[in-house]
């Protein structure tokens, strides 16, 4: 999970520590990890690699209360024991080498091979750490979570056991050069298909509601960017990939990452033409028998520690409540219009009205690049304040740059005796407002349109605006020349923009 490849991201909402901690204890995996740990005694043997002894196994099986005749009950057991050891809710004392004598070297509390032959043993007793989960605050409960979700990674970037067998070469060693695995491309693959995923779960505001279709999220890994319709080749790739990540994905539910919808089986048997993201039978069918996944407020969490650990910024709603107001309007300029809007909220509500909006006038002052999206963030953290705000604004409305945006808030609040503007300061304060659109969202459909707003009412507009005296005026009037819908106007707006670059040193 590299912060090359994900150097800034969306901000994410994240449920309190309270809710995460509820969700990892709810967690079916590591709910069976707490209940191994408790259940663990004197009488628990270990092997040498700390895992239960296969005649302890029953006994595990049965006290999770799974159904023994499940080919997979020991299986399940045997992953839940090996969390409860690798996050410390379980301490193992492994067996000590055998002597020449053919016993145990002997420590006080370890098992020791009983009867000739049989094979020697650890013992295994409850940790420290699981008291943790019911006396440890929430951030200890989701640091236990964490060391086990990294046990649960580990294990999914592992071929699965028929690819080991038949890797296995003739003197019973797997032969790494058949399998095709390297564990360090494995665990690299995963960390990037899990910040796709949470790429494509926080663009829309924080945090996605609907699920990914499992094709999409493996072409995200596949095709390359830029690529029109696909190839042959590139289809099986995306076709191999998603069934990779099925089998992955199906490993990281029981641990409360992801919620997920593994692929029809029916599917399995289908010819090589209906590979789903191909164009040709996919349509027809309903998408979601392919594979859908999405991750939980538990799963959010997990990844975005995971990424703050590999040194990528990933933000989340909220932390910028205790900042100053210069801090909260750099950061939210960059953030989508639901993100920001939540974030201004959570700042705002721990704050005096009044002295906030003062202190958000003065961050949004500069003739900086970043200065007119600054005054957007601001104007929209504006609208949340009342009527105690209104001596902090009328301060301001003698100002070119804060002058305009204090008059559009007195209006909006119907607060009298405001100064009509100086028609320098409306001619401004449209370059401005223009500048921080293109900023925010670039040449999208709506820009036009405001353009259009904003020429029409004013007679002689362009022999006018082009002497503005704001660090954007060029820019402004260069896409004003390329996308007014008016296109007489447009042409009008390329002259300005032409006597505006001609009047700069």
């Amino acid at each position: 999970m590299s912060a090359e490849s994900h150097p800034t991201l969306p901000p994410v909402r994240l449920h309190s520590d309270a809710e995460l901690a509820r969700d990892a204890l709810g967690a079916p995996l590591f709910a069976r990890a707490v209940r191994l740990a408790r259940w663990a005694g004197p009488a628990t043997r270990v092997g040498v690699g700390g895992e239960l002894a296969a005649d302890q196994l029953p006994g595990a099986v049965a006290h999770l209360g799974l159904d023994a005749g499940d080919e997979d009950a020991a299986g399940y057991a045997s992953q839940a024991w090996r969390v409860a050891v690798d996050t410390g809710l379980v301490d193992v004392t492994e067996p000590e080498e055998e002597t020449d004598a053919g016993g145990v070297e002997g420590v006080e509390g370890v098992g020791v091979a009983g009867e000739a032959g049989e094979e020697p043993h650890g013992t295994a007793v409850p940790g420290e750490d699981l008291a943790l989960v019911t006396g440890g605050a929430p951030g200890d409960v989701l640091g236990l979570w964490r060391a086990a979700l990294e046990t649960v990674l580990a294990d999914a970037a592992v071929p699965d056991l028929e690819d080991l067998v038949d890797a296995l070469d003739a003197g019973g060693e797997i032969d790494f050069d058949r399998l095709d695995w390297n564990p360090g491309r494995e665990a690299d693959f995963l960390d990037e298909v899990l910040a796709n995923l949470y790429l494509l779960t926080v663009a829309e505001g924080g945090a996605a509601d609907r699920p990914i279709p499992l094709p999409v999220l493996a072409a995200s890994m596949v095709v390359p960017d830029g690529m029109g319709e696909p190839t042959d080749a590139v289809l099986e790739q995306v076709s191999d990939a998603m069934m990779r990540l099925d089998d992955q994905f199906r490993q990281l539910e029981p641990i409360g990452l992801v919620e997920f919808r593994p692929v029809d089986e029916e599917l399995m048997a289908q010819a090589d033409e209906d590979v789903p993201g191909g164009g040709r039978e996919a349509d027809d069918e309903d998408v979601s028998r392919y594979g859908m996944v999405r991750l939980t407020p538990l799963g959010l969490y997990g990844i975005r520690a995971r990424m703050l650990e590999a040194g990528v910024d990933a933000p989340a709603v909220g932390e910028l409540a205790g900042k100053g107001a210069d801090a909260l309007l750099d950061a939210v300029s960059s953030y989508p219009e639901r993100a920001a809007q939540a974030e201004i909220e959570q700042w705002m509500a721990g704050r005096e009205p009044a002295d906030a909006v003062a202190e958000l006038l003065a961050a949004a002052r500069g003739d900086d690049e970043g200065g007119p999206l600054r005054r957007l963030r601001c104007q929209q953290a504006l609208a949340l304040a009342g009527p105690e705000a209104e001596p902090a604004v009328r301060s301001v409305l003698d100002e070119a740059e804060l002058g305009g945006l204090a008059r559009v808030w007195l209006a909006e609040h119907g607060a009298a005796d405001v100064p009509a503007p100086a028609p320098e300061m409306v001619f401004w304060l449209t370059v401005d407002t223009i500048a921080a659109q293109l900023a925010a969202d670039g040449e999208t459909d709506e820009l036009p349109l405001l353009m259009e707003t904003l020429t029409t009412h004013h007679t002689g507009f362009f022999e006018k605006v082009w002497r503005v005296e704001h660090p954007s005026t060029v820019l402004v009037l260069e896409a004003m020349g390329r996308l007014h819908p008016d296109r007489k106007t447009a042409k009008e707006a390329r002259k300005a923009a032409f006597k505006a670059r001609s009047r700069k040193p």
